[in-house]
């Protein structure tokens, strides 16, 4: 079965103004992203990792270039339908789990599908079924505090797959986690990849992290100095 492609980059630049001059963060990116690819993208500081993840995310601009997704030009979109896809059809993760204290795991999960208009039975039952696809299943009712940093970025992925995203974007999803605990929040992040055919694009600055991908993107000085296949 062919594999569909929902992501294609071609010449993407991204300048940022600084004092006089200007910064190309990102300078003629271009590459395709297959449907069920566990992207990782690597590069030094200032490279331009996080601000590609960005754009691809819809939370910045380009420049210059062509970008779409599942065959939408979204440059092209009006800002409240980029909005809307950006809502429905991407998941985010962060370095920081962005929790609410006051709420539990399964409250964190489903509040988000409630401010979208579903009803309460129906998001608790895909809060739950997120939470069980982390391995935090039975552990909905605790609240961030009586959890570990790396079950709070569970809980988080949890959030961001709750909505089942045609992309999963992870920004350094690790950089707050001691080794151990990183392992572990990767290993869900390949078993989404691997058994429910996740699509995901994670950032990361630890080479140990690229065994988990299926491909591996470098960066440096806002151009791709390499492009591999890890596994099938």
């Amino acid at each position: 079965m062919k594999e569909k492609t929902l992501i294609k980059v071609k010449n993407m630049e991204r300048h940022y103004k600084s004092g006089e001059g200007i910064v190309r963060a990102l300078d003629g990116v271009s590459f395709e992203i297959k449907e069920g690819e566990f992207i990782a993208v690597m590069g030094a500081s200032g490279s331009g990792k996080t601000t590609m993840l960005r754009i691809l995310g819809l939370m910045d601009d380009l420049t210059k270039g062509e970008y779409s997704v599942q065959g939408l030009n979204v440059e092209e979109l009006p800002e409240e339908e980029r909005t809307y896809y950006r809502l429905t059809q991407l998941g985010y993760v962060f370095q920081d789990y962005a929790l609410m204290n006051e709420m539990s795991a399964l409250e964190n999960v489903y509040v988000l599908s409630l401010m979208e208009g579903n009803t309460k039975k129906e998001s608790i039952a895909t809060a739950q079924e997120a939470l069980e696809k982390v391995g935090l299943g039975n552990k909905g009712d605790r609240i961030p505090d009586q959890l570990s940093g790396g079950e709070k970025q569970r809980v988080a992925v949890a959030r961001a797959i709750a909505k089942k995203p045609k992309i999963l974007f992870a920004d350094e999803p690790c950089a707050n986690l001691d080794t151990h605990t990183s392992e572990q929040v990767l290993e869900v992040l390949r078993n989404l990849n691997k058994n429910f055919r996740q699509t995901i694009v994670m950032v990361t600055h630890e080479q140990w992290h690229t065994k988990y991908a299926s491909r591996l993107i470098k960066l440096k000085d806002g151009k791709i100095i390499s492009d591999k296949k890890l596994r099938k």
